[in-house]
């Protein structure tokens, strides 16, 4: 298979540690096996050692306190470390007594978080990687990102519909049931086809909770373990000003990855246009935008603004310093650009523009219509935002 440069820049000054989150299958062990060929590797997805380790932490104090100094040069890797939570103090204890450096990576905090696991109190930085970005990609094509997503092995799989499916599958399966988050799994089960189907739309509890048979409060609940095993995120509305016309309170939820969204919808795109080409090309821009924002470290909100008679903008980057419509058709009509004006009338925005399939870049009103592949382009060499 392909092997691809990641833009993840993980550097680690001497006796610094830190955690590296993301979903499964980002790619995050094969970086850390390129990046730091020489380090001392513990992966608790391997049965015997979990097992091992999970009946007594104290075994990597032991094992690393008998290694010698040049084994020690690179961090320790501990992949996989939120499946023995109770490893964290041993971690601890290494870093304050002994100056050791760790990596520690996985794919959910949560079950750290809830456990009441020792997370270093910010002795450990925090990286996140995710999936694949255009930059990373020597040339790519639309539709293949739309349909295939951008999880590495999905997008470079002819078979991609197949992993899909069984990645949507072995999700619930291990890391939601089987990490016991949630024990009703057929309530979660329709909640994961209804959250499916609302996704990149406002969020309504109450229908999606009588939908799946459930309340609302253990609707929200669901959510927030999309959340926290970093299967996707809330954004929420823009707030710099309140207005009794501007929706305030309702969140839009994405899952991390356009592909996943579309095996869970049972959406396969065939032609630039419509309604479903529309809402995977916004998720795809959200995505390339999530990503520039964490590998850059820039650390912008990302919003969206919409009023209760519908006028909406899908992203608003900053505190109002940049505003984003996205709309996949190769022509912006006048009546596309009237939402995103009456926000920069208001609000007042260093940048106004509409990302879309057409060929060229122009302006209308002040509002600059840009062709996605010069957006992306200008959005990873930091001329949106910085």
């Amino acid at each position: 298979m392909q092997i691809l440069k990641r833009i993840l820049n993980l550097e680690l000054p001497e006796k610094q540690s830190a955690f590296l989150w993301g979903p499964r299958k980002t790619g995050k062990t094969t970086y850390l096996r390129s990046r730091f060929p020489d380090s001392i590797n513990y992966d608790f997805l391997e049965t015997d050692l979990f097992l091992e380790f999970s009946k007594k932490p104290s075994l990597l104090r032991e094992h690393l306190l008998a290694k010698d100094q040049k084994s020690l040069s690179d961090p320790v890797i501990l992949d996989e470390v939120q499946k023995i939570p109770q490893i964290m103090d041993e971690v601890h204890w290494l870093i304050e007594n002994k100056g050791f450096r760790f990596i520690l990576c996985g794919s959910s905090a949560r079950k750290l978080k809830r456990g009441g696991a020792n997370l270093l109190g910010g002795r450990a930085w925090r990286f996140e990687m995710f999936p694949l970005a255009t930059p990373e990609l020597q040339d790519y094509d639309l539709f293949k990102i739309l349909n295939r997503g951008l999880i590495p092995s999905h997008y470079l799989d002819e078979n991609y519909s197949r992993s899909l499916r069984a990645y949507t599958q072995d999700y619930l399966k291990e890391e939601v049931f089987a990490e016991g988050i949630t024990r009703n799994v057929p309530s979660f089960s329709r909640f994961y086809d209804a959250m499916g189907y609302s996704h990149g739309e406002l969020v309504n509890y109450s229908n999606i909770a009588r939908d799946c048979g459930v309340d609302s409060k253990t609707v929200r609940e669901y959510y927030q373990i999309l959340v926290d095993t970093l299967m996707g995120k809330m954004i929420e509305p823009f707030k710099r000003r309140q207005n009794r016309q501007v929706i305030s309170k309702s969140s839009k939820f994405y899952l991390f990855d356009v592909g996943l969204a579309g095996a869970i919808t049972k959406r396969t795109l065939e032609e630039e246009k419509g309604e479903a080409f529309g809402k995977a090309f916004e998720h795809f821009i959200l995505m390339e935008i999530m990503a520039y924002n964490s590998y850059h470290e820039v650390d912008f909100d990302i919003n969206f603004w919409r009023t209760k008679s519908g006028l909406e903008v899908d992203f608003i980057l900053g505190q109002g310093e940049v505003a984003i419509e996205v709309k996949g058709t190769n022509r912006v009509e006048k009546r596309v650009i009237y939402p995103i004006s009456v926000f920069s009338q208001e609000f007042r925005p260093k940048i106004s523009l509409i990302v879309c399939n057409e060929r060229t870049e122009r302006i209308v009103d002040g509002i600059r219509i840009v062709p996605y592949r010069i957006f992306l382009s200008d959005l990873w060499e930091g001329k949106i935002i910085k």
